[in-house]
C-alpha cells in the first residue's frame, strides 16, 4: 500500500477485496466488494438519491450508479437505473475510471499520513469467506435506504468486510470520507479562535491540520466505541424491508436481541 495512492491494476485484486474508484474529479469514491471473476457486489444509490435527503441537493454529485446511460450492461445485464445492493461488473463498477484497494489494519502513522479518508482503516478484515457471505446475503436481503452520511457505499463496503455497526442513528456511519467531509470545515471552526493568538499563518494551517486529522482518526471504526459487531443474517431481519433512516429504533432492536454478547458487542463491555 503507497502512503499517497492505493491503485492497483485488476490482476492484483483478489475475491473480497474492498476496492473503490473515484468519482467526479476525486470528489468522492464509490466503493464494492470484488467477488472474483471480475465482478463486483455494490451498494448504489437511486436516481438523485446521492445525498439521500430528497432535495434538490441530491442532483449535485454524479451517479454512483453502475452503468452509464446507455440502458442495459451487455456483460453483467446490470440496468443503468439499478439501485440498492446490486452484482455488475467490474467495468461497470469503474465506469471507466482507475481502480483502487482499501487498506484494512494499518497503522496509526500511516493513517494520519493519508490526506483523504475513505481509503484505509485501522480496523481488521475478516477472512474473505465470511466477507464474501455478508455480501451476497446482503445482496438478495438489501442493505437499507441510501445516506452519504450514515449508509452509504463505504459503510456497505465496510460492514461486509468487518460486521461493524453503528450503534448511534444519530451519528455518521463507518464511512472514511464522510468523516473527512465533516472533519474539514470542523477543523476550521475549532482553530478559527486561535488566528488571534498565532503569529504565524504556518502555525495556523498546522493546528487546523492537526484538529483535521485528529478527527478523521476518532471517526475511524477501527476506534470508535459506539460499533457493535452484528451477524449480517440479524442485521438484514431488522433492515428489510424498511430502511435504516424510517426506522430510527431499528439498531437498538438489533442489539436488544443479544445485548451481552461478547461477539454482538465486538468485545466491549456488556451494556446495562
Amino acid at each position: 500500500m503507497g502512503v499517497l495512492s492505493n491503485r492497483v491494476s485488476k490482476s492484483q485484486v483478489s475475491p473480497g477485496d474492498h476496492i473503490y474508484s473515484w468519482r467526479s474529479a476525486y470528489t468522492y469514491a464509490h466503493h464494492g466488494i470484488y467477488t472474483g471473476d471480475d465482478q463486483v457486489i455494490h451498494f448504489t444509490r437511486g436516481r438523485d438519491e446521492e445525498l439521500g435527503t430528497g432535495t434538490i441537493l441530491d442532483v449535485f454529485l454524479v451517479s454512483s450508479r453502475p452503468t452509464t446511460a446507455l440502458g442495459r450492461c451487455e456483460k453483467c445485464g446490470v440496468q443503468a437505473d439499478s439501485s440498492g445492493v446490486v452484482l455488475s461488473c467490474l467495468d461497470c463498477f469503474l465506469l471507466g475510471d482507475p481502480l483502487y484497494r482499501f487498506e484494512y489494519g494499518i497503522d496509526p502513522m500511516t493513517f494520519l499520513a493519508k490526506a483523504r479518508g475513505g481509503t484505509c482503516t485501522l480496523a481488521k478484515s475478516d477472512d474473505k469467506e465470511l466477507v464474501l457471505h455478508r455480501a451476497n446475503y446482503l445482496l438478495n436481503n438489501g442493505f437499507g435506504c441510501y445516506h452519504i452520511f450514515r449508509n452509504n457505499c463505504e459503510d456497505f463496503a465496510i460492514y461486509c468486510k468487518t460486521g461493524l455497526l453503528v450503534v448511534d442513528q444519530n451519528m455518521i456511519g463507518r464511512s472514511g470520507q464522510a468523516a473527512s467531509f465533516l472533519g474539514a470545515p470542523l477543523a476550521a471552526v475549532v482553530s478559527s479562535p486561535l488566528r488571534f493568538v498565532m503569529t504565524s499563518p504556518l502555525g495556523f494551517a498546522a493546528v487546523t491540520a492537526g484538529v483535521y486529522c485528529f478527527s478523521r482518526y476518532a471517526a475511524d471504526i477501527g476506534v470508535r466505541r459506539d460499533v457493535a459487531k452484528v451477524a449480517v443474517e440479524d442485521l438484514a431481519v431488522n433492515i428489510r424491508p424498511s430502511t435504516i433512516t424510517e426506522q430510527p429504533n431499528a439498531t437498538a432492536d438489533l442489539l436488544s436481541l443479544d445485548n451481552n454478547s461478547p461477539a454482538v458487542n465486538n468485545g466491549l463491555p456488556p451494556r446495562s
